[in-house]
C-alpha cells in the first residue's frame, strides 16, 4: 500500500471511531440515564454539531485552506437552509404543543 492510501485509511479510520464515539456518548447518557432535563439536550446538540465537522473534515476532507470558494459558499448556504428547516420545525411542534394544551 502506498502512503497516500495508508493516509487516506488513517484518515477515514480516525473519522469512523470520533463518530462512533460521539454517537454513543448521548445514547449512553440518555440510555443510562445519567443527565436529564436541558443537560442531555444541550449535550446531544453538541455532539451532533461535533459530529457534523468530524464528517466534513474526515469524510468529505473540507477545511478552510484547501477548499475552494465556491464549496464553502455552498456549504454556508446548506447550512442556513438546515438552521431554517429545523428552526421551522421546533416554532411549529411548539405553537402545535401550546395549541393542544
Amino acid at each position: 500500500m502506498n502512503h497516500t492510501a495508508e493516509r487516506s485509511l488513517t484518515t477515514y479510520l480516525t473519522g469512523f471511531v470520533l463518530a462512533v464515539i460521539l454517537t454513543a456518548i448521548p445514547f449512553a447518557l440518555v440510555w443510562g440515564g445519567l443527565l436529564t432535563g436541558m443537560a442531555v439536550y444541550i449535550v446531544i446538540a453538541v455532539a451532533a454539531i461535533l459530529q457534523v465537522i468530524v464528517h466534513l473534515v474526515f469524510f468529505l476532507h473540507i477545511d478552510l485552506k484547501s477548499t475552494p470558494s465556491e464549496n464553502l459558499f455552498f456549504l454556508a448556504f446548506a447550512a442556513i437552509l438546515i438552521c431554517i428547516m429545523v428552526g421551522g420545525s421546533l416554532w411549529i411542534m411548539m405553537d402545535l404543543h401550546h395549541r393542544m394544551t
